[in-house]
């Protein structure tokens, strides 16, 4: 029996429902987990909130076949497309649900590329009938900059009580410029770790200036942690390298035009993302990368810097991202095999990526036009990756790839720096493995070429094949040995498990001259020190959440007590 049209787009749509009631319930629950500091529970309602989509995807493709959806039925399928859309056009979540639809249509049929006949290919045209700014609140000529903050944390509506709010008022006012002409905010915290957070964005005149507070809740209550004042401020609190907020979305198209606006150097992709659809997020980047490729003439080429052991990485030279397709094979001292590199990858985009590791958005059956690549590099692509590349009918096509954000590798940095900024990235290296630690993730291979320097010249890290909970390793010192000949051999004599690992090792990873040395070493020399790694393991395995904050310390408060001091 074959379902009609209404009986596809029914199912389909009782599917998206089920989605978006469990996605806006893990996302609500995050105000009262923060009013009662369970950190706990809201990094598990982010992963009930991630998971969702593919478990009611799953789902809906099992009740498809269940009603006894045949796949040779190709036109009750399309009509079945454009009743959807009908139905959906004064959806809020309107992209999202065609998004939905594209998911079942690929997983049902086992779509490679893209297919017109079964999937929405752009944006829909419509929009629901909402007003242009539904989650705003309003301040109109604020009579001062006090008052003004004054009236933002008390319009937050918190539960909890304040451990010194006027305190925080007066510390505050250095933090701010001078009092605006008008204030709109999002009228829904933005929850992510530790920290809630109020976004919104203050006008003097023809200025427009982006703005967040960072709210706290420690044991003495609420406090006032920071004041985020800019665009570059703002952008790493939504960062392509942090996990996703927990923030109670009406009309999602409505939120990301706003943050677009607050961040016009964010892309539409990231910013889905940064709410948590990670679906639309990658909705948006395909279709951002068809419109590239149909509006340029550059090929596909090899990415600056050292080839990878592990992973083919190329790139469009005017592009922002790189693509990443692992290798069928890899020498022997990479101990690891191809799916243990997907492994890799699917528990970096589960973990809090502190601010250092870079979002890798995974694509599956991706077709790219054969004649946009270099002739070197599609012949190591069909040669060196030909379990997931072949090309056919001019296409190349790609079984597994990822997409991520393209940044400077730390190597090619530091050859083109001047000496400060050379520093200051050297440093910004030991900062950046100390963060991953306090996350319980191990790198591994710490060579400068696995990390890569932002726009805003944050160190972060890109190279996942190696990583580890730092929990699951056993950091140990070099026994001393009295045998003249273990100082010339290659090889330890004493045992050295899979898990071992040697902090006294790390410097022959650095190959840094005299003057970074010196720099690194006054930084960070405690990483060569088995007591430091012990130490957090220590902190981790008693269940301490250890936070890296989205901000920098010059937008920080002092708390009542350094007040106090």
């Amino acid at each position: 029996m074959n379902l009609t049209p209404e009986q596809i787009a029914a199912i389909i749509a009782i599917g998206f429902q089920t989605y978006r009631r469990q996605f806006q319930s893990s996302t609500r629950r995050a105000a009262a987990r923060f009013e009662s500091r369970d950190w706990v529970a809201i990094r598990r309602d982010g992963l009930e909130r991630r998971d969702a989509y593919g478990v009611t995807l799953e789902e809906t493709i099992d009740s498809l076949r269940d009603a006894g959806y045949d796949t040779e039925h190709r036109d009750s399928w399309s009509a079945a497309r454009a009743l959807f859309r009908s139905e959906h056009a004064d959806d809020p979540y309107q992209e999202i649900a065609e998004t939905f639809f594209n998911s079942v249509a690929r997983r049902l049929f086992a779509t490679e590329g893209i297919d017109p006949q079964l999937e929405f290919l752009v944006s829909p045209s419509t929009a629901a009938d909402v007003p242009a700014r539904p989650m705003l609140r309003v301040y109109e000529q604020p009579t001062d900059v006090r008052s003004l903050l004054e009236d933002l944390l008390r319009d937050c509506r918190f539960h909890a009580s304040w451990e010194d709010r006027h305190g925080d008022l007066d510390a505050a006012l250095d933090l701010m410029p001078s009092v605006p002409d008008r204030v709109e905010v999002v009228d829904r915290l933005f929850y992510r770790g530790k920290g809630a957070y109020l976004v919104g964005r203050m006008f003097h005149g023809k200025d427009e200036t982006p703005f967040a507070l960072a709210i706290r809740h420690g044991r003495s209550g609420l406090r006032l942690g920071a004041v985020l004042v800019g665009e570059e401020d703002v952008a790493i609190l939504f960062s392509y390298t942090r996990a996703a907020f927990l923030v109670s979305v009406d009309v999602p198209r409505c939120l990301v035009e706003f943050l677009s606006e607050l961040l016009p150097w964010r892309k539409t992709s990231e910013i889905y993302e940064s709410i948590g659809f990670r679906k639309q997020s990658k909705t948006e980047r395909y279709r951002d990368l068809v419109r590239y490729l149909d509006t340029s003439t550059e090929k596909f080429v090899y990415t600056p810097g050292i080839p990878g052991l592990v992973m083919i990485v190329f790139m469009l030279e005017g592009y922002d991202v790189v693509f990443k397709v692992i290798r069928d094979r890899f020498p022997p001292q990479k101990n690891v095999t191809p799916d243990a590199v997907e492994r890799k990858y699917r528990m970096v985009a589960r973990h809090d990526r502190a601010g250092r590791l870079v979002e890798a958005q995974r694509f599956v059956d991706l077709r790219l036009p054969a004649v946009r690549f270099n002739r070197e590099l599609l012949d190591e692509l069909t040669s060196e990756a030909s379990r997931t590349v072949t090309v056919a009918n001019g296409q190349v096509s790609i079984r597994t790839i990822y997409v991520e954000r393209r940044v400077v590798p730390l190597d090619i940095f530091l050859a083109q720096a001047d000496d400060d900024a050379a520093a200051r990235a050297i440093v910004g290296y030991g900062t950046a493995i100390k963060n991953l630690a306090a996350t319980n993730i191990f790198p591994g291979d710490m060579l400068l070429k696995n990390f890569g320097v932002t726009a805003r010249g944050r160190i972060v890290f890109y190279d996942y094949d190696e990583i580890s909970d730092l929990t699951d390793l056993r950091f140990r010192r070099f026994p001393t040995s009295n045998d003249h000949f273990d100082e010339l051999s290659s090889t330890p004599s004493f045992g050295v498990g899979p898990n071992d690992v040697f902090p006294e090792e790390l410097p022959r990873f650095l190959g840094l001259s005299k003057q970074l040395r010196s720099a690194f070493d006054e930084a960070h020399g405690d990483l060569f020190d088995v007591t430091f790694w012990q130490g957090v393991q220590e902190r981790l395995e008693a269940g301490e959440i250890i936070e890296i904050l989205p901000y920098r310390r010059a937008r920080t408060l002092p708390s009542r007590v350094e007040r106090r001091a």
